[in-house]
């Protein structure tokens, strides 16, 4: 695909367990193929700047010092992951030179141009990345009504432990895409959804957007804050980073 999709999507989030919380927010994403000669409209970029842009190194390996789809298929010969016939990338784009990018998703398609692999990259406020890699075990397609199950690694919120799992369910379709994240643990978890629309980033949708959200990724970390003081309000057990372990290794795969 030469076309980058816009999805003005939705993402919730609801905590479990004693102390429950839960939001709802708007939040723009872009679907491209990272390795393609993109045809791309006047307000977006790639790798320079622009009002919508995005950068290659802010993705595939540590933040900033990415190398976007070529780490990924350095990990996959690494873990004897079958090469992609294509990647496709849904991230959040940068808006006005800033991103902020809690989880985007590598979705890895095989020569049948079905969904086989979906690399969850998951990145705190703290600056640390690790990435889930979700497939079945046989490497057969990733259906809607698939559940793919893996053990959580990385410290994400101050406000929940490095323990117990995540249960990702992925819908892509020529129309929209939705990601679901069940996170389990004992005495309580976390579900994030992310849900939307797909449609052509334009010159229109871009200005669109900017107008309805005109802080991008600062209003979805500005949110973040806010949630976490709410948290706070209501005297959830707070773990600051300097107290959990980093991962050894940067990738992980998920169950079978």
């Amino acid at each position: 695909m030469k076309r980058i999709d816009h999805i003005a999507g939705h993402t919730y989030h609801g905590r479990k367990g004693a102390i429950e919380n839960a939001f709802r927010y708007s939040v723009d994403y872009i679907l491209f193929d990272p390795e393609a000669q993109l045809i791309t409209p006047l307000l977006f970029s790639m790798d320079r700047a622009n009002i919508f842009n995005w950068r290659r190194t802010d993705h595939g390996g540590v933040p900033k010092q990415g190398a976007g789809a070529s780490w990924l298929r350095a990990r996959f010969d690494e873990l004897e992951v079958p090469q992609p016939a294509q990647i496709m990338l849904l991230t959040q784009p940068r808006v006005l030179g800033h991103v902020f990018n809690p989880v985007s998703f590598w979705l890895c398609f095989d020569t049948d141009a079905q969904l086989y692999v979906v690399v969850a990259e998951v990145t705190n406020t703290f600056g640390t990345r690790h990435s889930y890699v979700c497939h079945k075990q046989d490497f057969s397609p990733i259906g809607p009504s698939d559940r793919v199950v893996a053990d959580k690694l990385m410290h994400v919120s101050p406000f929940q432990q490095i323990e117990g799992s995540y249960t990702f369910r992925f819908d892509y379709r020529p129309d929209r895409v939705g990601v679901w994240i069940d996170y389990e643990r004992k005495g309580g978890g976390l579900i994030a959804t992310l849900t939307g629309p797909r449609q052509p980033l334009t010159n229109r949708t871009i200005l669109w957007s900017l107008l309805r959200r005109p802080f991008g990724a600062r209003r979805t970390f500005a949110l973040i804050v806010w949630q976490a003081l709410k948290l706070r309000l209501k005297k959830a057990r707070f773990r600051p980073f300097r107290t959990t372990p980093v991962p050894d290794h940067p990738v992980s795969r998920s169950r079978h």
